[in-house]
């Protein structure tokens, strides 16, 4: 028996929960300069330097509110572009900076409207091409042309009904996206007297895994990914006059998961599938050295191409890996050499981090569920994913619930694996990137076989001796926050304790507060969750609601909140809540007023995974770091129950929360 190995120091969780040091780094088209975000004061801002000389940076942007996360550059090399929303309402504005003058201009100043980016062009380098619901309609995007440099919009598409909109590099609108009534989806185009006419129709079982990527660079040829006729998405190609579309790649177990297309003459020239760890296959013989050269570099990780020069002589790219700071690189395609840019957090590199391992698990009805865990490193000093012996377990749930976890560097699990726990990480029926089967697998099963996929993971946890049946955690935002009021709700005995973030307690309610932006794919939430508008789906979206079983609750419970939730509603978290103080169940509830779906604030987000670390520690017996100075400077309200996390009223005082 190998002598036991000492736990690792603790991780401070303004490691793993405060800014990046440095991160999403892009090249100015011309290659001349280099920008990345990183921190002015505490907030993430976008910085810029000469690519020849990156200890020159300068911050360009000024965001002093939730920090600056999507920013492109404009083609004419002299602005950048950012999106910006207040307190977290995803009510999103386009900005445009220029960077001789610093002066930052509002592209869209349109009070309670959401703007998107529908394209940026070469060709069209002072302008670019916004989707605006600035109408009386929220629910419909209409598209604009905008000047960058005067902010002057000219309208290029009123939108009569349509979800969306395919344009070419020239802002020539090919197509339109419309969500029918059955839940289909129809890809629409212009016929010879500018009436809209069919060109593709996809049917609800394959409207989640089949879409379309973009154009050729002359605008005749569709790329799309496509699952009608077959399980998982492939890339294919459609000629605009074709019927049929060309399989260019496929993958029998995943879904294309991403690909590489060449800027300027749109070439596809990589594609990447998904299933327990990413992988490439070149396309085009022109890239064929090159990824050779970056498969080297990244070695047992994963690489992907983050932006690239017009000329497409130099890439800037990234490399993952489960166990290490995440690493940027500047890659020469003359030499085929790659400079290393930065980490983006490199404290982790004295760090013992924990390794990921991909697990393929079955779900009782034989559905395969790829899964990861991550364990402690003094539980596992060889490394082959088992424990030494069974530790306390956290169920990590993700979101969506039509997303995925994926292998990589994963905050949330080295923090549960530093503290001392087993995490796992579920695809559940439902999941994206494992074919359109799998994802109508969980038609109308919220609550039912999508709950019972997670109970056989455990399952298997327990057989496998990772974990023991008396120390299990369950924990997610979102719809992992719905899973965590279900695993306490409908199976009370299971877990010892959750913690839900954003998760909706209330299916009516939920459908029936959806964002405007949403309402094109009402039809879907209907098909796949219960149909709102029934007596029947009414009936089954009260059955499979958290809400409507409180009283079973007997196990702690943690809820925390943004009040400008746009999708979740704050009300999602205070009826459970008043149903739970009514019938005299203890919960802990916590809310963060300028904060929506998901915390952004760096403080924000440590004063909640200080309270979770204290929750759990209770709950499960791994480790916690002190509070230390992680509730300055937060929004944090603890609204009831401060009495059940260790400390936690205690830690309130200094700080001046409220509770």
């Amino acid at each position: 028996v190998a002598a036991p190995v000492a736990p690792p120091a603790l991780i401070p969780r303004a490691e793993l929960f405060g800014n990046p040091d440095k991160a999403l780094p892009k090249l100015s088209p011309d290659g001349k300069q280099l920008s990345w975000l990183a921190p002015v004061d505490g907030v993430l801002n976008v910085w810029v330097a000469p690519a020849a000389d990156p200890k020159a940076a300068k911050p360009v942007t000024r965001d002093s509110g939730r920090g600056i996360r999507q920013y492109y550059w404009a083609y004419d090399n002299q602005r950048l572009l950012y999106l910006q929303d207040s307190g977290g309402d995803e009510n999103f504005h386009v900005y445009a900076v220029e960077l001789a003058s610093l002066k930052t201009t509002d592209l869209t100043p349109y009070q309670g409207s959401r703007a998107e980016i529908n394209g940026l062009s070469h060709k069209l380098p002072g302008e670019i091409l916004v989707g605006l619901n600035d109408r009386g309609d929220h629910s419909l995007h209409d598209l604009y042309r905008i000047d960058i440099a005067s902010g002057k919009r000219k309208l290029v598409e009123k939108n009569p009904g349509f979800a969306g909109y395919v344009s070419d590099d020239d802002y020539a609108v090919k197509l339109a996206i419309r969500s029918e009534p059955d839940g289909s989806t129809s890809y629409l185009q212009r016929d010879a007297k500018g009436r809209w006419q069919p060109l593709l129709s996809v049917g609800l079982e394959d409207a989640l895994t089949t879409n379309v990527l973009g154009l050729d660079a002359k605008g005749e040829t569709l790329y799309l990914l496509d699952s009608r006729g077959r399980d998982t998405a492939a890339l294919a190609t459609l000629g605009l006059k074709d019927s049929a579309p060309k399989p260019v790649f496929e993958d029998a177990r995943a879904d294309v998961d991403n690909v590489l297309i060449n800027p300027v003459s749109h070439v596809l020239e990589a594609v990447a599938s998904n299933y327990e760890k990413p992988s490439w296959t070149v396309l085009d013989e022109a890239v064929k050295a090159d990824f050779a050269a970056l498969a080297q570099l990244a070695g047992d990780g994963h690489f992907e191409v983050l932006d690239r020069t017009l000329d497409d002589r130099r890439w800037v790219v990234g490399v993952d890996r489960s166990d290490a700071s995440y690493k940027t690189y500047l890659y020469d395609r003359a030499s085929r050499k790659a400079e290393f840019l930065f980490a983006n957090r490199p404290w982790y590199e004295g760090r013992t981090l924990a390794k990921m391992h991909p697990r393929v698990l079955k779900a009782r009805d034989g559905l395969k569920l790829v899964s990861y865990l991550s364990l402690p490193v003094e539980s596992d000093p060889d490394g082959d994913g088992l424990p030494n012996q069974p530790l306390p377990l956290v169920l990590n749930v993700h979101g969506g619930p039509w997303a995925r976890d994926e292998w990589g560097l994963d905050s949330e699990h080295q923090w549960l694996a530093n503290r001392g726990y087993a995490v796992l990480s579920v695809n559940y029926r439902g999941s994206t990137g494992f074919g359109k089967n799998f994802v109508n697998a969980s038609n109308l099963e919220w609550a039912g076989k999508m709950h019972e996929d997670l109970l056989d993971a455990v399952q298997w946890a327990i057989d496998s001796k990772i974990t023991s049946v008396d120390k299990l955690a369950i924990y997610g935002g979102s719809y992992g926050g719905y899973a965590t009021l279900v695993g306490l709700t409908f199976t009370p005995d299971t877990f010892a304790c959750g913690v839900d973030i954003v998760g909706p307690s209330n299916l009516n309610t939920l459908l029936s507060t959806i964002p405007p932006y949403w309402k094109t794919f009402f039809e879907q939430f209907a098909k796949r969750v219960g149909d709102p508008r029934t007596e029947e789906g009414r009936k089954l979206l009260a059955e499979r609601s958290p809400l409507s079983h409180v009283e079973q609750i007997k196990k702690p419970l943690l809820i925390a909140q943004g009040a400008n939730d746009p999708r979740v509603k704050q009300a999602e978290a205070e009826q459970i809540v008043a149903a739970m103080q009514a019938k005299q169940i203890p919960v802990t509830y916590v809310l963060y007023p300028d904060e929506g779906h998901g915390f952004a604030r760096p403080p924000n987000r440590q004063s909640f995974y200080a309270i979770s670390e204290a929750f759990l520690e209770k709950c499960l017996g791994g480790r916690a770091e002190a509070v230390g100075k992680d509730f300055a400077n937060s929004s944090l309200q603890v609204k009831v129950g401060a009495e059940f996390v260790p400390g936690l009223a205690e830690a309130l005082q200094p700080a001046g929360a409220s509770h």
